[in-house]
């Protein structure tokens, strides 16, 4: 995902409460998990932008969807990327970092079996949850926030019939409003798009348009499911 290598990652947002580790395929890999009160039927994992860029667990924009999961009853999971933060192993552009996520979707389907599986992702998280996703008959629904469009070749997820949710900024400057709404006409499934009118590829002072989005959403597939 050598195209992204352009993009700077906004500062962190810390919350460490919930720490955790699972194995993944190089090594220890570094997490958050945050649980509901009572038996767990719905689990989410949430993606982290380029770990290159400054891009951990703890960004903003993840921890604002982790938070609308939250609050809708999830139990919630935040892992690092491989050689970020705690996690072992090297950056692997995008590649083995799709192989990360697949052993956080085992280790949440080991801790929750009766549990509905969501992704979701941020920038470079959202193009590896997008490819990583869209073929893991594991997962039920998805969020891609920021999803670099214009930097990427999403052809593939076109096949995708899951429910999907698409949020932008509409001067979004690594995803056009416009690229995006080409790509999501070409891709099977009922989704969902949310073009945030003012803001730019890091929500900058438009998170909270960005938790409502996301809260709409998961209403919308938990009470009508499509």
């Amino acid at each position: 995902m050598a195209h992204l290598a352009a993009i700077c990652e906004n500062p962190a947002m810390t919350d460490l409460t919930g720490n955790t580790f699972f194995d993944g395929p190089v090594g220890r890999i570094e997490a958050i998990l945050k649980e509901p009160p009572g038996p767990v039927n719905r689990a989410v994992i949430v993606c982290h932008p380029h770990p290159l860029f400054g891009g951990t667990m703890h960004n903003k924009v993840v921890f604002r969807i982790a938070r609308a999961f939250q609050q809708a009853g999830f139990a919630v999971l935040r892992f690092n990327f491989r050689g970020t933060g705690r996690s072992e192993g090297a950056h692997d552009d995008g590649r083995g970092e799709q192989d990360d996520l697949r052993a956080a979707i085992r280790f949440v389907e080991i801790k929750y079996p009766q549990a509905h599986l969501w992704l979701a992702g941020f920038s470079f998280g959202a193009a590896v949850m997008l490819r990583a996703g869209c073929g893991d008959v594991r997962a039920r629904a998805l969020i891609a926030a920021g999803a670099p469009v214009s930097k990427y070749d999403f052809s593939r997820v076109s096949r995708c019939d899951k429910p999907k949710l698409f949020v932008q900024g509409a001067l979004d400057e690594f995803g056009s409003a416009e690229d995006l709404k080409k790509f999501v006409a070409t891709v099977q499934g009922v989704n969902e798009l949310r073009i945030v009118e003012g803001a730019d590829h890091f929500f900058e002072g438009h998170l909270a348009e960005l938790f409502q989005a996301v809260s709409d959403f998961i209403s919308l597939v938990e009470e009508k499911p499509v």
